[in-house]
Formats: C-alpha cells, sequence, structure tokens
C-alpha cells in the first residue's frame, strides 16, 4: 500500500442510494420540518424496539435535551463515565448542574458497576445522590445496564445511555435503544459513527411524557398544541412558547441520508466485526491487549482499541510512528476531568483505574470501506513498532 494515501481511524461510506435519497428530499416541497424526519424516527423507534425517537442535530443536543426532560436543575448532581467524549458531561453543566465521573472496568473501560455501588453507598451517607447517571457504551459495547438499571431502583437516580457508539449493538440478546434499562437512549450520527446523517443525534424512549418534552425542547419551546396552550385562540396561525427551547431540529435532507443509511446498519456491524475479529487475531501474540468482549453483548464495534502492554512510552512511540506512516490512529479518551475547563471548575479529581487505562490506550482504524490491503499494512506497521 503507499504511504502517501492516509488511513482514518474512522470514515463514513455514502452510496449513490444515499445520494438519490438527498436529491429527492432536496428537490421536495420541504427541506426540514417536513415527513423525513418522522419517518427516520419511525424507522428507528422499529429497529431498537424503543416507544418514542426524537430525532435532533447532534448527540450532544440529545444529551442535553434528555437532561432538562429529566429535570436536571441548578443543585442537582450528574455522574458520567470518565473515558468519554466531553459532551457526556457538558450536558450536566448546559442544566447548571455539576458532574462526577465513576471509574470504569480496566479490560472494557465501562463504567465499573461495582465502583458504581460503592460510591452511591458513600454518597448517600452525605447526602449527594445524583439525579443522574450516564453510562457510557464505550466502542460499541453496551454497560452491564440490568445491574445499573437495579442500583437506580434503590438509590432513586435516572438513566440516559449515551449510545453514540452503539448503534446496532445487543444486550441480552436486545438492541441497544430499547430502553428496557434506562429512561432514555442517545444515538450519534456523525460521520465517524456506524451511520451518518453528515452531524446529527436521536434521542430514545417509552415514555410519552419524556418525548413531548424533548420534542418541544428541539424547536424553540413552541406548541400549536391546544391543551398546552395559555392562551386560548381559535386562529390556526397561533402558537405560543410555553418554554425556553433551542433550534435543535434535523433537516430532513439530514433524515432522508439516515433513513438510507439505516438500511445497511446490519451489513457495516457485520463488516466491523469481521474485521475487529481478524485484528484480535492478528495480535494474539502482540505486546498489545484488545479490549474484552463481554459475553451476553454484541458490540456494534464503532472503535478500535488495544492496550500497549508496556505502557505511555510505548504507546506515545506507536501513535507517532503510526501517524509518520499515513495510519490514523487516536486515542480515546482522555479522562474528562483532566481537560482545564473541568479542572478549573471543579479542582483535582481521580479515577485510578481510567488514568491506568488511558496511559496504554490507543485506536486503530476501523470503518466498514476500509481495505484487506490497508489492514495488513497497519497490522504489520503495528507488529514491527512494538517488537
Amino acid at each position: 500500500m503507499e504511504k502517501s494515501k492516509f488511513i482514518p481511524y474512522g470514515r463514513q461510506e455514502v452510496t449513490q442510494k444515499d445520494i438519490d435519497a438527498v436529491i429527492q428530499t432536496l428537490k421536495s416541497d420541504f427541506l426540514t420540518q417536513g415527513p423525513a424526519v418522522p419517518l427516520f424516527e419511525q424507522k428507528l423507534c422499529s429497529y431498537t424496539g424503543a416507544r418514542y425517537s426524537v430525532a435532533v442535530n447532534s448527540c450532544t443536543s440529545a444529551l442535553h435535551v434528555a437532561c432538562l426532560a429529566l429535570g436536571l436543575a441548578p443543585g442537582d448532581i450528574l455522574w458520567t463515565s470518565p473515558i468519554t467524549f466531553v459532551a457526556s458531561a457538558n450536558c450536566a453543566l448546559y442544566c447548571g448542574a455539576s458532574v462526577d465521573f465513576v471509574d470504569i472496568e480496566p479490560d472494557t473501560a465501562l463504567m465499573s458497576v461495582e465502583k458504581l455501588s460503592v460510591k452511591l453507598e458513600l454518597a448517600k451517607e452525605r447526602g449527594v445522590l445524583p439525579k443522574i447517571v450516564i453510562p457510557v457504551h464505550f466502542s460499541g459495547q453496551s454497560c452491564d445496564m440490568k445491574e445499573i438499571y437495579a442500583l437506580s431502583r434503590q438509590y432513586g437516580f435516572k438513566i440516559i445511555e449515551d449510545a453514540a457508539h452503539a448503534i446496532g449493538a445487543s444486550y441480552q440478546n436486545e438492541l441497544v435503544g430499547n430502553c428496557r434499562y434506562s429512561d432514555i437512549t442517545v444515538f450519534s450520527f456523525h460521520p465517524v459513527k456506524i451511520i451518518t446523517t453528515g452531524e446529527g443525534g436521536v434521542a430514545m424512549t417509552n415514555s410519552s411524557q419524556l418525548a413531548e418534552k424533548m420534542k418541544l425542547l428541539r424547536s424553540h419551546g413552541i406548541t400549536k398544541d391546544l391543551n398546552k396552550i395559555h392562551e386560548k385562540s381559535n386562529d390556526h396561525w397561533y402558537y405560543e412558547q410555553v418554554e425556553l427551547g433551542f433550534n435543535y431540529r434535523m433537516t430532513d435532507i439530514q433524515a432522508a441520508l439516515g433513513i438510507s443509511q439505516l438500511n445497511r446498519l446490519d451489513q457495516y456491524v457485520l463488516r466491523r466485526t469481521e474485521i475487529v475479529e481478524w485484528y484480535d487475531e492478528r495480535f494474539k501474540d502482540v505486546a498489545v491487549d484488545p479490549l474484552i468482549k463481554k459475553s451476553s453483548r454484541t458490540s456494534a464495534h464503532h472503535l478500535y482499541i488495544v492496550r500497549v502492554k508496556k505502557g505511555s512510552q510505548l504507546r506515545d512511540k506507536l501513535y507517532r510512528s503510526l501517524i509518520d506512516n499515513g495510519i490514523g490512529a487516536n486515542v480515546h479518551y482522555i479522562p474528562v476531568y483532566q481537560q482545564f475547563f473541568f479542572k478549573e471548575l471543579f479542582g483535582d479529581k481521580k479515577c485510578s483505574l481510567a488514568e491506568e487505562y488511558y496511559a496504554k490506550t490507543i485506536t486503530l482504524p476501523l470503518n466498514h470501506v476500509i481495505n484487506d490491503s490497508e489492514l495488513e499494512f497497519i497490522v504489520n506497521k503495528v507488529i514491527d513498532i512494538v517488537k
């Protein structure tokens, strides 16, 4: 393979069918607030098994309206994983709440149920229990939601599943997004994710009240519903802003692309699974450890992550060497509380297992359009450098 060709860690596929679907919408009467968004929402419900779906312009927006719909407010606390993108924590701050972090399982990088249980007991003693916990389905694998849900019943917190990495994944033979063990589940459709709408996200729920609240919040807090307005009017044009909302709407153009992409989701997950199994086999006798896949869970394989056994010094050398050879390695993620903004806001925090994980982790390219020669090139470079 040519060294000059850069291999990104994530890459979307846009087919002629996708292009045709978007063009058809561009030629229609509606570029936004038309029929494509409700159809996309309906198809997502059919796919996941959830009763309601609220499509928005990003997964970050989905997290924000989910928190607001669950009543997160100043004085409240939200807990999430430190190994995630900053949006999983920022959504608490948007609501004026504070945020704290639950340490991870070092072999999966998922929120540790054991650490969560201990932290909850200590928080109960101090009177500082969280209002919301956001488990992050890291790299495409679900957290142990049944156990987390059991803790929510015991300690009274709400659950938002951050499944930005995990559309197409399953937990206990049911698709992630059905909200069996959560109040709301969010997905991302950013181009590096498994399917894309360009930018976009969605919040799934089984609660009609939460769905209505999130739909109101995504569109300025404005309604024409006669049951919700305060100033009664018989005029068809009359509308009323009943609370402070946002312009978080997804366009019909994006939804058309999403509908087309959703048709290939299972195919994409299958291809990613094949690549992960191939990677795992090639790295059997190499000084890197892939993340563990738990039984009773099927990952969507958004990311392929290995932990370098010799730690951060070799990890850093491996990263630089891969980049120099045109391989788009990455690191997912710097623990959120180490970000300058969070240190300034909340001071020093520490999750020892998250920091140990971060020091030796590296992400290798994984997407459904990568070819066999590119994969062989990547593996051979990793083996050469690690040796």
